[in-house]
C-alpha cells in the first residue's frame, strides 16, 4: 500500500513535462560562427510551435518537449539557400541547452539560453 502510495505521487512528477513557453534568447556556437538568436515558444502539452528571429530572418518553429528533453526546428530561404536548423537538448527550469545542427552548409554546434522575463 505504501508503495502505490509513493507511486501515485512521484510518477507524475517524472512524467510531467518541462514548459517552455515564452520567449527565450539562445547563445548559438557554430563551426562557422556564433549568434544569440530569440525563440518565442508556445507549448501544448508535448506539441512545440513558435516563431525564430536571428541573423537568418524569421522562421516558424515545430518541435517537441517531452519531459525535459526538447527538441526543435526551423527552415529559412535565403542566400545560402534553404538551410534547415535543428536544435535537441535538456531543459531545468528557465534554462535549457543542448546541441544545434545548421546543416553542412554553416555547421554544428551547441547552444545554451534562458527565459526572458
Amino acid at each position: 500500500m505504501k508503495r502505490a502510495l509513493v507511486l501515485l505521487f512521484v510518477l507524475p512528477l517524472a512524467l510531467a513535462a518541462a514548459d517552455v513557453s515564452g520567449k527565450w534568447v539562445l547563445d548559438v556556437t557554430l563551426s562557422a560562427g556564433s549568434g544569440s538568436p530569440t525563440f518565442i515558444f508556445q507549448q501544448k502539452g508535448e506539441k512545440l510551435t513558435g516563431k525564430y528571429s536571428g541573423t537568418l530572418g524569421e522562421a516558424a518553429v515545430t518541435g517537441t518537449v517531452m519531459g525535459d528533453d526538447i527538441q526543435f526546428q526551423f527552415t529559412v530561404t535565403g542566400d545560402l539557400g534553404e538551410l534547415t536548423a535543428k536544435y535537441t537538448g535538456k531543459v531545468t527550469g528557465d534554462a535549457m541547452k543542448g546541441k544545434a545542427d545548421y546543416g553542412s552548409t554553416v555547421g554544428d554546434g551547441t547552444f545554451q539560453g534562458k527565459r526572458q522575463k
